[in-house]
């Protein structure tokens, strides 16, 4: 079995693959620049839903009392690196909502980048909650023509959907996602879409593996 992924893998991630006997091709469908932004904001409560946003924040020491991110890795990430964060959601919907129930007093910092999905904030500005949105960092889309063929295809983000689509085509292959707000973004050019179930690159690979077997 051979498989594309959409995003370079580390040698412990491609070790995933190699275990299960599986051929990797890859390439990076996205390309991600850090932005300069305030380095003296002050934030009682900040928003962060990816671990570039983690790592812009934690890079430029931004004061932050309270976190409020998702997913797993971003919360250790934050952890490791001296900050409190309250609550970890697996996506940002559900963070959003979990903050409208029990936080709607409170004003938050949403550190994230040029492409932000508008789940999160729509959810909160319906609730009058008052968001201050920092953009720390840029993502490029990569438009890249893949000419060899392949039997499953790895996609860890809207974007890199978005990128790969441009110059490809999903055919019969298998698509695996890493979290729910990718799969339905492939849901307009298959159906044949598998979710990890939970949003790490390391449940993508497994899941991949576990495909592998069956076939």
């Amino acid at each position: 079995m051979k498989v594309l992924s959409t995003k370079i893998l580390t040698q412990d991630q491609k070790q995933i693959l190699k275990d299960a006997s599986i051929e990797l091709i890859e390439y990076s469908s996205i390309q991600i620049d850090f932005l300069p932004f305030d380095e003296d904001i002050i934030a009682d409560n900040a928003i962060i839903t990816s671990q570039n946003a983690a790592k812009a924040v934690i890079d430029k020491k931004i004061l932050i009392r309270n976190c409020y991110c998702v997913g797993e890795k971003t919360k250790s990430f934050l952890e490791e690196n001296g900050q409190n964060v309250n609550k970890m959601k697996q996506n940002a919907s559900d963070l959003a909502h979990f903050i409208s129930k029990n936080l709607n007093n409170e004003q938050f910092w949403y550190f994230c980048n040029n492409l932000r999905r508008d789940d999160l904030p729509s959810i909160l500005m319906a609730q009058n909650i008052k968001i201050n949105e920092v953009e720390v960092y840029k993502t490029s889309l990569n438009f890249q023509k893949v000419n060899e063929a392949f039997d499953a295809i790895l996609f860890f983000s809207p974007s890199g959907i978005e990128s790969f689509t441009n110059q490809n085509k999903l055919k019969d292959q298998a698509v695996f996602c890493i979290g729910n707000t990718t799969a339905q973004a492939a849901k307009t050019f298959t159906n044949n879409i598998h979710t990890a179930s939970k949003p790490t690159i390391e449940h993508v690979l497994q899941q991949v593996v576990k495909y592998s077997k069956q076939k």
